[in-house]
């Protein structure tokens, strides 16, 4: 018996965390913690919850939508009617596929470099950009596709104290936080840089596209950004 109600607490535990909400842009957001029985399931039922999250779904597209230059304009914008978040029992931080994002619950329970709710919030911003961004069609440089979803984190104001600094890095493409400075310096110098560079890459991409927003190869332009910064 013990058994049966363990597995019947923990699967009303799943369906009471997949709660399905109409997000204010059109956008249909779901949570699933199918962790619910872990501790890493357990910290972000009490330390973060589905609610919170499903607002931070709908915040974080509307800045995407913000940044990227496409709140008015939903031609530009992938089709995507809805988001489902699962938090799951499994190793790393988080992925995304499509419009699924899934969340270690593991990395939630062993979060210790400050406060899990605001640490979660920027993955998920992070996460969220790669269901709304362009790649290519799989040609853009990975470094650069996570950069950008770094980049919206760190204009979003959820960059954490780990990252590197601006000027940092070796590789204009190294991703993440270096790939993030670096377009955020790209950015400095023609105002919705970014948001017309992701608007390019939505049928293929060239390293040209640098050239032609802003008049220099990425290389000088990371050459340029490096000596700003007198990072060696």
């Amino acid at each position: 018996m013990a058994r049966i109600a363990t597995f019947l607490i923990s699967a009303m535990a799943i369906l009471a965390a997949a709660i399905q909400v109409p997000g204010t842009l059109a956008v249909d957001y779901t949570v699933t913690n199918t962790a619910a029985g872990t501790p890493g399931g357990e910290r972000f039922t009490a330390d973060i919850g589905v609610d919170y999250t499903l607002q931070t779904l709908s915040s974080a597209t509307a800045i995407i939508w913000q940044l990227f230059q496409e709140d008015n304009s939903p031609a530009d914008r992938k089709d995507v009617q809805k988001v489902s978040v699962f938090v799951d029992d499994m190793d790393g931080v988080a992925y995304t596929v499509n419009d699924e994002i899934h969340v270690s619950a593991r990395y939630i329970q062993g979060y210790s470099s400050g406060d899990v709710k605001t640490e979660i919030t920027g993955v998920l911003y992070h996460e969220m950009t790669h269901v709304w961004q362009w790649n290519g069609n799989g040609q853009a440089p990975g470094g650069l596709i996570e950069g950008i979803a770094d980049y919206i984190r760190l204009k979003a104001g959820l960059a954490p104290g780990h990252w590197v600094g601006p000027g940092q890095g070796d590789r204009w493409d190294q991703g993440y936080d270096v790939t993030a400075r670096f377009l955020d310096y790209c950015d400095s110098l023609r105002t919705g840089f970014v948001a017309e560079l992701n608007k390019k890459m939505r049928d293929g991409y060239d390293n040209n596209y640098f050239v032609e927003l802003l008049g220099k190869s990425v290389d000088d332009l990371f050459t340029d950004y490096k000596a700003k910064y007198n990072s060696n």
